[in-house]
């Protein structure tokens, strides 16, 4: 049973949230949120919180049981654009320079790794 989380026009650039994105995608979620927890970039916080919110929801989806037990994963995480807002500056001989304030939106899925048994 797979649960899903969203982080909906976060400020920041699509390319530097799927670098953090890149670094979980396919881990286990114990060694995902070690990797967030240690990692300076300034990404890694509302990932880290993200991550906490989809293994809640999975925890309500599945009452009684416990995430270690199941060997969550992140099975998908996708990185959105977002809304651009455009701001201007000064430039010199009176003209101006566009400024464009990026956001992003982020679809997290986790997952229990179900283990394939041979008969």
């Amino acid at each position: 049973m797979e649960a899903i989380a969203r982080l909906r026009n976060h400020p920041t650039s699509t390319r530097k949230m799927r670098l953090m994105a890149d670094l979980i995608r396919g881990k286990q979620v114990e060694q995902a949120l070690g990797i967030l927890q240690f990692t300076k970039k300034h990404n890694s916080t509302p990932l880290y919180k993200l991550l906490l919110s989809a293994v809640d929801n999975w925890k309500q989806k599945n009452p009684g049981s416990r995430p270690e037990d199941s060997n969550l994963v992140v099975k998908t995480i996708m990185v959105d654009q977002g809304v651009t807002i455009r701001r201007y500056t000064n430039a010199p001989q009176g003209r101006m320079y566009r400024i464009r304030k990026r956001s992003n939106h982020v679809t997290l899925v986790v997952d229990s790794k179900v283990e394939n048994v041979k008969a």
